[in-house]
């Protein structure tokens, strides 16, 4: 892949799109790409099923993380986390029919994937999965995290402003990409989705470190730490909106209309979960299992987030 597989056109308008963003044929969730099984039992519906392109199999050893029991990787499951056998979707009865339908939705209504395009797609899903490795959950539970990024672009969805140093959103996702791609060659000399998941971390790591080898002239276009802040919360804002994610921490879901009951001492309430330990280290030679401060060493730091700087 290079970076003529990127769009190069300027981002067009909300809702004019070229062919070069989206096919003339959208595609829907039962299409190749995103293969989307639902049911409906008494008229509920349950948990889908959502398979991401290249995920049918469980990813190399090396990629998962180590049970430090016994030091070896951990076997994925449903459920990974500190809450086995917590289960919010469980939870719908209590809630009105608008917050059980949005809640559902996000499992059984996966969005087609309609910005990005399919080079694009392909390396969106190898950055997010070395973001949010989710390589401890079975391909039954993943969360499809790029889905829910793609579809916020598509719609134009934003915070009703941005910092002046960076492009609108689906511009500052479109250059992102192609810096990326041009660090991955500068570095090893293969596109980022041909890289082994440590060489693909050493790629991301010199964007949160704020000095990428590769890319000039995008960077100075947009701030490098700015956008490294931006992937990351499309991408943890993705995955903890879905319940899946909520299962994982033992979020209790909605709290309307039922409400809390037990709200001192720190009480589960009768439906939650006690936690447990799920003790896990990093993969080998990973630079998630270190701390840098975001900017790096230098100390070039941003706020998290976009949240709080109006």
């Amino acid at each position: 892949m290079s970076a003529a597989d990127f769009n190069p056109n300027p981002i067009p308008e909300q809702g004019v799109y070229s062919s070069a963003v989206a096919p003339a044929k959208e595609p829907g969730p039962t299409s190749a790409g995103n293969k989307l099984k639902s049911n409906r039992i008494d008229g509920i519906i349950r948990p889908a099923t959502f398979e991401e392109p290249g995920t049918d199999d469980e990813g190399p050893v090396e990629n998962l993380p180590v049970d430090v029991k016994i030091g070896q990787p951990l076997k994925s499951r449903a459920q990974p986390g500190y809450y086995p056998g917590y289960n919010t979707l469980s939870q719908q009865k209590f809630w009105d029919e608008a917050t059980r339908k949005v809640v559902l939705s996000r499992v059984n209504e996966v969005p087609p994937i309609r910005f990005f395009t399919p080079p694009e797609h392909k390396l969106m899903l190898a950055i997010c999965a070395r973001l949010l490795p989710q390589d401890d959950r079975d391909k039954e539970h993943k969360i499809p995290i790029v889905n829910y990024i793609d579809d916020r672009l598509y719609h134009d969805r934003i915070e009703g402003y941005r910092f002046e140093d960076m492009p609108p959103d689906r511009e500052a996702h479109r250059l992102g990409l192609e810096a990326i791609e041009a660090i991955a060659h500068k570095m090893y000399g293969h596109s980022f989705v041909k890289l082994g998941p440590l060489e693909q971390e050493q790629v991301l790591q010199t964007i949160h470190d704020g000095n990428p080898p590769a890319g000039e002239e995008i960077w100075q276009r947009m701030s490098v730490v700015r956008y490294w802040t931006l992937l990351m919360q499309d991408a943890i804002e993705a995955y903890y909106a879905h319940p899946y994610a909520w299962d994982e921490i033992g979020f209790g879901g909605p709290a309307y209309p039922r409400g809390y009951l037990r709200q001192q001492n720190g009480m589960a309430e009768p439906w939650e979960k006690d936690e447990q330990p799920y003790p896990w280290n990093a993969p080998p030679g990973s630079p998630s299992a270190g701390y840098k401060p975001l900017g790096g060493a230098s100390g070039k730091q941003t706020p998290v987030g976009q949240e709080g700087t109006h």
